[in-house]
């Protein structure tokens, strides 16, 4: 099974640089299967189709560093309002080979978020990435050696950032070597999962476990 290089070195930068390249490789291969009602169905991203998702998973190659601040100031400033504003435009004007395209064309793309370095780059793409197949009901398609580098990730700080409340519960992963928490509720699931729920998600029903799953379910409490 491959493993993540761990030292901070050329060698883990190399690392991240394949995973992002093959993450979009891989989004484009799934991308370019999709029927049309697979593009419009609902998204893990509230109010975004399928369609929107992919649009925004490529709005950082297709828009310059001044395009998206003239973008951000169009928009007051907020960049979750700027977002929305753009994935709704992109993909109502691109087509569906076109937003294929736009992940196979830039896999290489050098494309970082303002904060969190070649690994948030990595998360941005992985996370949308399930925030689509999972939502469609596809098979498991992350390596764990990937899903696993980005929960590594997982803090306090990166849980309050995109509203995962995980007080009192302890998170397992039935496929991976991956635990986080030590709450008296547990939930347990496969490592694409329980990524998700550390960046906000709730999941289909069914796919988790344990005492605490429901808080982290679609339509649980």
């Amino acid at each position: 099974m491959e493993t993540v290089p761990q030292d901070q070195d050329a060698g883990q930068i190399r690392w991240i640089r394949a995973q992002i390249a093959a993450e979009r490789r891989e989004l484009a291969a799934v991308f370019a299967a999709f029927t049309r009602e697979q593009w419009n169905s609902p998204s893990l991203c509230a109010g975004w189709r399928v369609r929107e998702v992919a649009a925004h998973l490529s709005t950082g190659f297709r828009h310059s560093t001044a395009r998206t601040l003239l973008e951000l100031a169009r928009s007051g400033g907020n960049v979750h309002r700027m977002a929305d504003r753009i994935a709704r435009r992109d993909a109502a004007a691109l087509s569906e080979r076109e937003l294929v395209a736009a992940m196979a064309d830039h896999a290489d793309h050098p494309w970082r978020p303002p904060v969190g370095g070649r690994i948030a780059a990595l998360a941005h793409d992985a996370v949308h990435g399930l925030d689509i197949t999972v939502a469609l009901g596809l098979p498991a398609r992350l390596p764990v050696a990937r899903t696993t580098a980005l929960l590594a990730g997982v803090s306090p700080r990166t849980l309050r950032f995109f509203g995962a409340r995980v007080d009192g519960v302890r998170l397992e992963a039935t496929d991976a070597e991956w635990s986080y928490g030590h709450g008296r509720l547990t939930v347990e699931g496969s490592a694409e999962h329980l990524l998700l729920v550390a960046y906000g998600r709730r999941v289909p029903e069914g796919l988790l476990a344990g005492s605490g799953a429901g808080r982290f379910t679609a339509g649980g409490a």
